[in-house]
């Protein structure tokens, strides 16, 4: 798939959510290579390995910031993270094993400690 498909797939899926902005898709997708890159492996990537490549993603790209971002995607906590996987794995953008689940993704890490309070202002 070509990036001009995949971000025109992502507008579509984010429309028909009605919850997530293509932006917050797109992000998802950046922290999945994220994480590939940083633990050096191909391939599928835990929910909780995309979980600690999303808090430091977040936390590089936006600083004091990430929360109010993400926010603003529709992303307000680490289970949003997870729907969105499992959006684009029911639109074959992402893929899934039989041990993955959306719980993979509940209580991750909460968005106001992580990005609000542990920032060093």
């Amino acid at each position: 798939m070509s990036a001009s498909d995949l971000y025109e797939k992502l507008g579509e899926l984010a429309e028909r959510s009605g919850r997530y902005h293509w932006r917050g898709l797109e992000f998802v997708l950046r922290c999945v290579e994220h994480c590939r890159g940083r633990l050096s492996r191909a391939g599928h990537v835990a929910g909780r390995e995309l979980l600690e490549s999303a808090r430091q993603l977040a936390i590089s790209e936006y600083g004091p910031s990430a929360k109010m971002v993400l926010n603003g995607w529709g992303i307000e906590s680490t289970e949003d993270i997870g729907r969105i996987v499992f959006l684009m794995v029911d639109n074959e953008i992402l893929s899934k094993t039989e041990d993955d689940s959306l719980d993979d993704f509940r209580d991750g890490f909460d968005f106001e400690t992580e990005f609000v309070r542990k920032h060093h202002w």
